[in-house]
């Protein structure tokens, strides 16, 4: 009762908040728990060619797209708040006619693009069905959150990843094609809810197209195009490259300790979804010692989880996918690490968004991305599929080292003392801690008996420092 009577006195928007932070975790987890079943009723191959296929749909939703429904969208729905349905539908009709761009460019030579995307076209008429429908639904979406109507938002997206997964098991155990049956299963309820909502959105703008809100989208976006496609580089080119380097197989098996390794972000990701308003108050108010104070607990916190995801990457293995993916071990340690310095950038990115100098980050996420695929052309070749989770962690630390050095620009020209916001110092040391076990962990995979005794001293730390811990609860509880 005491819950409920709590919760009840919450304020709309922090509930939608916390809706739509549940949603969120949900939705990821969904896709988590669902690996193990799909790695099993695939083949390394078929689920190797399923993550390629994602890959580039995510790509290809930044080309044909422009992403219209990020954040200039939101800025939009407040400067515009009295014409928001005619804005939101003339930037959904937009968004069609560069799909159809797309779409053209694909047909003036199919078999060019097959080769290049190494897609059949069978899978490509699945993709711009999705990029035709899906982005209905981010706009609706998005207007959704704005508003704080979070009760729509939350069944709806908990069904399309529920309807998903079940469907898909389904296609997959009755279809001899399994792959297309994959996919295809996965595009249906997308595709359901995504087309009643183009309908709708078209529907509430009076079917007008105002070139104005075209402008405004296209303004606005167009600069944004580099930071998102080298965001989509740095997270997703490695299986592209691996499945046209090494081979589908090499690719499902990255792209599966790929997911092990990034498990930690559902946590990370909460915990800066909560941290970065607070962050915002901290600069705006001059707390620094106090925003100094949470950062020491949070990163020694997500350093110590980063740890634990290390130390049971074996386990975690066998569990997801089974004996014929165990190889893929020794890449899990670099991209759990990897999680660990992408939630370090993020302490330093709050404070440029602050201040509004997203050109940093632009040019942050576009000298990564190169580096990213430079260092796959030369060394996947040697190394195998082995090599991307080691160019991945490189990258994610010097993407840290410049986030910080931006960073540091700032705060000279606001007159802030670094030091003040935070313990740069405690960072590298933990940051070099956490890296100095990542190694030492690679070596004790093959000798069970090493890697248990340090597990069992890693849960007698976590016991000795509980009180930390409760206060880390008790901090975000507040």
């Amino acid at each position: 009762m005491k819950i409920t009577n709590r919760y009840k006195s919450l304020s709309e928007p922090v509930k939608a908040s916390l809706w739509f932070a549940i949603s969120n975790i949900l939705q990821k987890g969904i896709v988590l728990f669902s690996t193990p079943i799909f790695t099993r009723l695939l083949t390394a191959d078929e689920y190797g060619s399923y993550s390629v296929f994602q890959s580039w749909y995510g790509v290809l939703t930044i080309l044909a797209t422009m992403n219209l429904f990020l954040g200039g969208y939101g800025r939009g729905l407040i400067e515009h708040e009295k014409d928001k349905n005619r804005l939101t539908s003339s930037l959904l009709e937009l968004s069609t006619l560069l799909t159809t761009v797309v779409l053209a460019i694909y047909l003036s030579d199919i078999k060019l693009w097959t080769t290049t995307l190494n897609l059949s076209p069978m899978l490509m008429v699945a993709m711009f069905i999705e990029l035709y429908t899906l982005p209905a639904y981010e706009f609706w979406a998005t207007s959704q959150r704005y508003e704080f109507k979070y009760r729509k938002l939350v069944c709806i997206s908990i069904l399309m990843s529920i309807g998903s997964i079940v469907l898909g098991i389904i296609a997959v155990m009755i279809f001899p094609q399994k792959l297309e049956a994959r996919i295809y299963s996965d595009a249906v309820f997308k595709v359901v809810v995504g087309l009643s909502l183009y309908i709708h959105i078209i529907k509430n703008g009076d079917y007008r197209i105002e070139k104005k809100y075209w402008i405004y989208g296209l303004r606005f976006n167009i600069p944004l195009i580099p930071h998102y496609l080298s965001s989509m580089i740095l997270n997703l080119s490695d299986r592209i490259m691996i499945n046209n380097m090494v081979g589908s197989s090499a690719a499902a098996k990255y792209s599966v300790s790929y997911t092990i390794g990034m498990m930690m972000q559902l946590i990370t990701n909460a915990i800066n979804n909560s941290f970065t308003p607070y962050t915002f108050t901290a600069i705006r108010d001059k707390s620094y010692e106090k925003l100094r104070k949470n950062a020491n607990v949070l990163y020694i916190f997500v350093g110590t989880i980063t740890i634990a995801s290390m130390a049971f990457a074996p386990e975690l293995i066998m569990v997801f996918a089974g004996k014929q993916y165990y190889e893929a071990i020794w890449v899990i340690p670099p991209i759990a690490t990897s999680v660990y310095f992408i939630f370090l950038y993020s302490l330093f990115n709050n404070v440029e968004y602050y201040f509004k100098k997203t050109k940093f980050i632009a040019i942050a996420s576009t000298i990564c991305a190169i580096l990213n695929l430079i260092l796959n052309y030369i060394l996947i070749p040697y190394y195998g599929y082995y090599a991307a989770g080691y160019t991945t962690l490189v990258c994610y630390i010097l993407y840290t080292i410049m986030h910080y050095i931006f960073m540091k620009i700032i705060c000279v020209k606001e007159n802030i003392d670094v030091k003040l916001l935070y313990d740069v110092k405690g960072m590298v040391l933990s940051s070099s801690i956490v890296v100095g076990i990542m190694l030492l962990m690679i070596f004790t995979y093959k000798v069970v008996i090493v890697r248990y005794s340090f597990i069992v001293c890693l849960l007698a730390l976590v016991v000795l420092s509980r009180k930390k811990l409760i206060m880390i609860i008790k901090m975000f509880k507040k």
